[in-house]
């Protein structure tokens, strides 16, 4: 399979399991999962056919391990950026002293106002190193890495998740904890 068939089935998959499942006539089950039969009738229905090899191998070559396949090789789910109602079972995590945030070097006079929002998506997505960080920062401009104290936030009470991917995840982030590096 060629990139540019990958990337166009990783989009799809993206958009179906975190954001329009109904777009496939899917229904999300607690945690996120879908059966891949239904994923792979749903996007046939929807009029983008392509093989379970080819889902698989989205899923293996994706380096931000966007998706994930249940113990049973029957059942796959995005691992967070949902901005669809879904559930994905995550239990509160202790995380590490700081973490990290890219964005757009235009963004940081509003997220030094107003701190990390979630916007459409259910939770502050945050990198446990700077490396993934600036990747992330840079999808959208000359990226700026902002350090988040997480230790002073778990203090205070915020709760933290981690996905199964090692993204982290948060309701939010007041501008009080973050600095940029």
């Amino acid at each position: 399979m060629d990139d540019k068939r990958r990337i166009r089935i990783s989009k799809f998959m993206s958009l179906v399991l975190r954001h329009e499942p109904e777009r496939a006539k899917l229904t999300l089950e607690p945690g996120g999962w879908v059966l891949i039969d239904d994923l792979l009738s749903g996007a046939s229905g929807a009029g983008f056919t392509f093989t379970r090899d080819e889902l698989i191998a989205v899923v293996k070559a994706c380096d931000k391990q966007r998706f994930a396949i249940d113990e049973t090789d029957t059942k796959i789910r995005a691992n967070q950026g949902h901005s669809t109602e879904v559930d994905l079972q995550l239990e509160p995590s202790e995380p590490p002293a700081e973490l990290f945030h890219g964005t757009a070097e235009r963004n940081l006079a509003a997220v030094l106002r107003d701190g990390l929002v979630k916007m459409a998506r259910h939770h502050v997505h945050l990198s446990p190193d700077t490396t993934t960080a600036t990747k992330v920062g840079a999808r959208h401009g000359k990226p700026v890495i902002l350090v988040i104290d997480a230790a002073r936030m778990r203090a205070d009470g915020h709760l933290f998740y981690c996905s199964a991917n090692g993204v982290w995840l948060v309701e939010c982030v007041p501008p009080q904890y973050l600095r940029v590096m």
